[in-house]
């Protein structure tokens, strides 16, 4: 047996017993298994006994990735997101690429990359930087983005057998970690594409189906799995480190894949104490009023959970929108995700494309139609047979709004695109953990955060870092200079009821945060967003700074998975959101696709608790307090009426 197998775990031997029959292998694992920790002993060994060979890992958190290079910091490992090797390794063909784009936007079965309807071989001859992988998409200079990448790489990899041997030549292994969340067009290439190259190499996935939780992943590998040779090899890790014993039975009801997980043998696992396994606390807390502090209430007082500490009680509802109110952004939320007069004009642009895929007579738009004529000539109503626009109009706040863009062209107006993901992407579960790469906050939220930020490190004491966030820096020159920014900050501070217009205003002036070239674009191209915004107090802004910083209590249901608290509440409210169904969850009532995509998301929730875990139902009907019973025990159905 080669050197040190022996010390490793059972799951981590088979694994390389798969890998010396040359076969590529999956280990699943549920949650709080020790997933990342098989991981980087794979690795360790897999250098340890291979020096020469290159090992890539593509992980998607950067908790992840920091915990792997920190704990395997060797040369021939790349640790990287799997959009970064992919580019990595097709970067350098650029004639390929440019070929692959052209072929790709000339197939009508693809609808992904869209140029225009026939483009010719030559269409690129004259790109000066060649084709580029960056945040957006910008197809007719060659600017490709995360969704095109995919395709772009599947087709080179189908099309030239070579890249596949070119890569397996490079990386002996290559493994891959959360793999349920990595797009089915990706697992293709390593699985499909790779077996066209007559070469030898390892392909190795780490994760949990039943952690499936994203739209675009493939959820589990089961067309590729089996017992002959060509397929995957399956290896079960069920032992759980981070669990108490009544979470652990809970999560186990709500597993379908046949894993059922079992305390870690391990009496130093976290989950452990004096060799035994924490019994811990599940909770089904209901009412009628829907009051959800009165469950917060009741932890606090019965079970001694401090809501003030982020890092160890966590509130998880489905939607950022659920806790907007709670959190304290509500206006902000409703500007980016609710405005009223840009949903009218999508429901105008979802009537031209409708009458167009049925063939209904269109209605013809003149060049320098305004908003208000095109409106008009639509008639839109509601389904109390209203006109939208009456509705509109007869409230003053939306009037207002309405007049803004009254008169502007509708072509101008049809090009104003808002999305709540502008406003809350890359939201941290508490405050030390990192920025993730590729975040869609918009220029003027990325600015409020740059002035926020220096407030912060300059109230926390952190003076060198504000020094060295602080526009002002390039004035220091002197103590005078030093004493002016004290005076500029302390001044800053207080913003009191001063809108976010006055506050980018102050920070531009007194040299914390100047006004740039990208704020002043955003401006220009987003006037009616950016003079919405402008109205809303900052302090609105500091709360939404605090939530996505993760200094609240605070979290969404997908944001929290591979995170884990001492105390969870999990808030069962679906938020009008049709892909899930909490009630029918219980009753066992729901689509099999909403069943599937509503338990495994409750599944993660469950799993992420240390200690207590406690879940909140407003008003449920009998049949789900009898089936909350079953799950939580008779004793653990709480009416906190």
């Amino acid at each position: 047996m080669a050197e040190g197998r022996l010390d490793l775990e059972l799951e981590v031997q088979e694994i390389f017993q798969s890998i010396d029959a040359g076969r590529n292998f999956l280990l699943s694992g549920g949650a709080g298994s020790g997933k990342t920790y098989s991981l980087v002993s794979v690795i360790r060994q897999a250098i340890l006994e291979n020096p020469t060979a290159k090992v890539a890992c593509m992980t998607y958190t950067n908790a992840a990735v920091k915990e792997i290079e920190e704990r395997v910091n060797h040369k021939n490992l790349n640790v990287c997101t799997i959009h970064d090797f992919l580019w990595d390794n097709i970067k350098h063909f650029q004639k390929e690429l440019k070929e692959a784009i052209i072929s790709l936007n000339n197939d009508e079965e693809v609808t992904r990359i869209s140029i225009d309807d026939i483009i010719p071989d030559t269409f690129y001859e004259d790109l000066e930087k060649g084709i580029q992988y960056k945040e957006y998409i910008r197809l007719r200079d060659g600017i490709i983005s995360h969704d095109e990448l995919l395709l772009i790489a599947n087709y080179l990899f189908d099309k030239y057998p070579k890249l596949s041997s070119i890569v397996k030549d490079k990386y002996q292994f290559i493994f891959i970690d959360e793999y349920q969340d990595t797009s089915e067009t990706v697992v293709d290439i390593f699985l499909t594409q790779f077996k066209k190259s007559g070469r030898k190499n390892t392909i190795g996935f780490f994760g949990d189906a039943m952690q499936s939780i994203y739209e675009d992943g493939i959820g589990n590998l089961n067309e590729y799995k089996g017992d002959g040779e060509d397929k995957v090899k399956e290896i079960p890790k069920k032992q759980n480190r981070r669990n108490p014993q009544l979470v652990i039975d809970l999560a186990n009801k709500l597993r379908t894949d046949g894993i059922i997980q079992e305390p870690s043998i391990d009496t130093n696992a976290p989950n452990m104490t004096e060799g035994l396994v924490k019994q811990g606390t599940v909770l089904f807390l209901h009412s009628t009023d829907g009051d959800i502090d009165k469950a917060e209430k009741f932890l606090a007082e019965n079970y001694a959970w401090d809501f003030n500490n982020s890092k160890q009680t966590k509130e998880l509802n489905l939607t950022h929108n659920l806790i907007a109110d709670k959190a304290g952004f509500r206006e902000l939320m409703d500007i980016y995700d609710s405005d009223p007069i840009i949903g009218l004009k999508t429901d105008i642009l979802k009537k031209i494309k409708d009458n167009k895929k049925n063939n209904k007579p269109e209605i013809a738009i003149d060049n320098n139609d305004t908003f208000d004529v095109v409106v008009d000539k639509f008639q839109l109503k509601n389904i109390q047979r209203n006109l939208k626009k009456d509705i509109l109009l007869a409230d003053p706040i939306k009037a207002e709004l309405y007049n803004k863009l009254k008169d502007k062209l509708f072509s101008d107006v049809r090009k104003i695109y808002m999305n709540k993901d502008a406003l809350t992407d890359d939201k941290k579960q508490d405050k030390d953990d990192e920025n993730k790469k590729g975040s869609k906050r918009d220029n003027l939220i990325k600015h409020l955060f740059k002035i926020q930020n220096s407030i912060s490190l300059y109230k926390n004491k952190q003076y060198n870092e504000f020094l060295r966030v602080t526009d002002y820096r390039i004035h220091i020159r002197s103590i005078a200079n030093k004493r002016q920014l004290k005076e500029n900050i302390d001044n800053l501070i207080n913003v009191g009821e001063k809108t976010i217009e006055e506050v980018i205003t102050d920070a531009h002036e007194k040299g914390i945060s100047v006004i740039d070239d990208r704020l002043l674009k955003f401006k220009e191209n987003n006037e009616y967003l950016y003079n919405r915004v402008m109205d809303v107090k900052f302090n609105e802004f500091q709360k939404l700074y605090e939530y996505l910083e993760g200094q609240t209590p605070f979290s969404t249901q997908h944001k929290t998975k591979g995170a884990e608290f001492d105390n969870v509440l999990v808030i069962l409210d679906n938020g009008g959101w049709n892909n899930y169904n909490f009630e029918k969850m219980f009753l066992g009532t729901a689509t099999p696709s909403v069943l599937e995509r509503t338990q495994k998301l409750f599944y993660v929730c469950c799993t992420r608790a240390k200690e207590s875990l406690g879940v909140y139902f407003h008003n449920p009907d009998a049949s789900v307090i009898l089936k909350a019973k079953e799950w939580f025990g008779n004793d653990n159905v709480i009416k906190i009426d």
